[in-house]
């Protein structure tokens, strides 16, 4: 099995198969521009060295997987918000290593692990109001009261 060299956004190599390195569509095409071998590390400036490790264990758990299918409107994966028991555990994690993840999935073109990582935080949100989801998140309410009136008579619709 080959194993290609990975460079973190703070400078430290990762030796990983290259099978499971491309997991990732981004590092697959980088593979195949350069060459099946490259003889020196692959650069990953947008991801730090914690959560490039946290994405390589998920991608050697998942390497084996089937790729994700082509047609993009997916129903199973746009409508359930189901998680494999394995990733729920990968995705207990603090908020800002959760985001981390989700970020470097979607720039490393992981979609299967930016589904898991989007999943996760929709089940954070799912049945609570407004004020539990600011909280949850730390977000500060920068509404007047009555800016707030208005959406949510805008949005009444969407209330059941």
């Amino acid at each position: 099995m080959s194993q290609i060299i990975l460079l973190s956004s703070d400078n430290v190599e990762m030796k990983v198969d290259k099978e499971v390195a491309e997991r990732s569509i981004l590092i697959k095409n980088m593979l195949e521009d350069v060459g099946e071998t490259p003889d020196q590390a692959i650069p990953i400036p947008n991801v730090n060295e914690g959560v490039l490790r946290k994405v390589i264990e998920w991608c050697e758990h998942h390497r084996n997987d089937p790729p994700p299918p082509a047609d993009e409107d997916s129903d199973s994966r746009k409508k359930s918000t189901d998680i494999e028991e394995w990733d729920q555990k990968f995705m207990q994690v603090d908020q800002e290593m959760l985001f981390e993840i989700i970020l470097a999935a979607n720039y490393l073109d992981i979609k299967p692990l930016l589904d898991v990582g989007c999943k996760t935080v929709a089940n954070m949100i799912k049945g609570k109001s407004p004020e539990e989801i600011r909280k949850t998140f730390n977000i500060q309410n920068d509404f007047t009261p009555e800016e707030e009136d208005q959406i949510r008579r805008e949005n009444e619709w969407a209330e059941e």
